[in-house]
């Protein structure tokens, strides 16, 4: 997934993103040889049920 489909699906803003990025709050990403940032589809469902679970 791009960056800005995380952003769509979550309805954050990128300031959003760094800031969770920054405090080791984001989902799982890399980077490609050009420089872009992606996430897996597969880390970012583990992330959202693993955010899921603390909150019930």
């Amino acid at each position: 997934m791009t960056l800005q489909e995380v952003f769509a699906e979550l309805d954050i803003t990128k300031s959003t993103w760094n800031d969770w990025k920054n405090k080791d709050r984001a989902p799982r990403h890399f980077k490609l040889p050009n420089g872009q940032v992606r996430v897996r589809r597969a880390d970012f469902d583990k992330w959202l049920d693993s955010l899921a679970e603390v909150s019930a």
